[in-house]
C-alpha cells in the first residue's frame, strides 16, 4: 500500500484537526493541540517538509524507520521530507510537546537552504531518536517559544530572517546534545564498538571475498542494525575515524597479514581481498601506509 503522502503544511494541519497555519510554509504548535487521531488514520504517512518534535508523556507509539519509539520522558525526533512513518494511538490523546513543520522552500535564499543537510540526525531519525535532559529539554522549549511568538506576530520582512535564524539555533543545540547522548551511553556504544569488530574480522576471514566483494557501509551498518549515517557519527564521536576507514583499516590489517606470511603475488592478495583490479588496492595500501605493497613485503626479507 503506498504510503499517503502530505504535500503541504496546510493539508497537514487538516489532517489533525488543527486551525489553518499563520504561515504556508512554517507552523509551531503545542501536541496538546491535536486531541484525537481520526478513524481513517492512514497505515503509512510521507510528507514534502521537515517536521522537528518534543514530545513527552504520549499514548502513542512512532513507527519510524526500523525503530518504534514510546514517549514516556521527553524525545526529540526529526523527519525530513519523503520518508515514511506511522503512528499508532488510541483515539483518545494524551500528550505533552511542540512540533514544528518548515516546507524547504521557506529556507529558499538562505544558507539554510544548503545548511540542513549536514545535520545528520535528520537520516539518525530512522534509528534513533534524542533523548533529552530536563534542562536541555528547558534549552529546546525556549527556542520553540521564541519561533512560536515571531510566527503568530505580525509577519514582516524581518520575520523570515529571525525564524530562520532560531531554526539554526535550535538545530546547533540538537547537533550538541546527539553528541553528548553518544558519550553518555558508553556501556552501549561499547558493545557496538565490539560487535562491530567481530564482523569486520568475521568478513575478512572468509575466504569467500573474492564472491562477495568488499563489505559495504550500508552492510556494516545493517548488521549492526543502525543506520549508516549514525553509525559513521558514533565512530566518528569514539574514534574519530568514519565506519569506511574502519572497513579500509581491517583490509589493510588482513593484507599485511599476507603480503608478511604468504608467497602470493600482490595481483592475488588484491584478487583474494575483493578487489577487481590490483591498482587499486595497491593505491589504497599505498594512501594508509606510505608503502607500496611490494615495499612493505620487502621490509620483511
Amino acid at each position: 500500500m503506498q504510503p499517503y503522502r502530505i504535500k503541504t503544511i496546510a493539508q497537514y494541519h487538516k489532517l489533525r484537526g488543527l486551525p489553518g497555519p499563520v504561515h504556508p510554509l512554517i507552523s509551531v504548535f503545542r501536541v496538546e493541540e491535536i486531541t484525537k487521531i481520526r478513524d481513517n488514520e492512514p497505515a503509512h504517512l510521507i510528507q514534502d517538509f521537515y517536521s522537528i518534535a518534543l514530545k513527552k508523556d504520549v499514548n502513542t507509539t512512532l513507527q519510524y524507520g526500523q525503530q518504534t519509539y514510546h514517549f514516556d520522558e521527553g524525545k526529540l525526533f526529526f523527519i525530513a521530507p519523503n520518508q515514511v512513518y506511522s503512528i499508532q494511538a488510541q483515539k483518545k490523546l494524551t500528550h505533552s510537546g511542540w512540533v514544528l513543520l518548515m516546507h524547504p522552500y521557506f529556507f529558499w535564499n538562505t544558507p539554510l537552504t544548503k545548511n540542513i543537510h549536514q545535520y545528520e540526525y535528520f537520516g539518525y531519525a530512522v534509528n534513533e531518536a534524542l533523548d533529552l535532559s530536563e534542562k536541555e529539554e528547558e534549552t529546546i522549549v525556549g527556542i520553540l517559544q521564541n519561533i512560536e511568538e515571531e510566527y503568530r506576530s505580525n509577519i514582516d520582512k524581518f520575520s523570515k530572517p529571525v525564524i530562520v535564524s532560531q531554526i539554526e539555533l535550535l538545530l546547533n543545540y540538537a547537533d550538541r546534545f546527539y553528541h553528548r547522548q553518544f558519550l553518555t551511553r558508553e556501556r552501549e556504544h561499547h558493545q557496538i564498538l565490539v560487535r562491530l569488530e567481530k564482523i569486520l574480522t568475521d568478513y575478512f576471514s572468509d575466504d569467500n571475498l573474492v564472491n562477495i566483494g568488499l563489505p559495504s557501509v550500508i552492510d556494516i551498518s545493517s548488521a549492526l542494525n543502525v543506520s549508516p549515517n549514525y553509525l559513521s557519527g558514533l565512530l566518528k564521536v569514539l574514534t574519530g575515524q568514519s565506519t569506511q576507514q574502519h572497513i579500509h583499516n581491517k583490509l589493510i590489517e588482513k593484507a599485511k597479514e599476507k603480503l608478511s606470511t604468504s608467497e602470493l603475488s600482490v595481483s592475488e592478495i588484491a584478487y583474494e581481498l575483493g578487489f577487481e583490479y590490483s591498482q587499486s588496492f595497491s593505491k589504497l595500501f599505498k594512501s594508509k601506509t606510505g608503502f607500496t605493497p611490494s615495499a612493505f613485503r620487502q621490509s620483511f626479507n
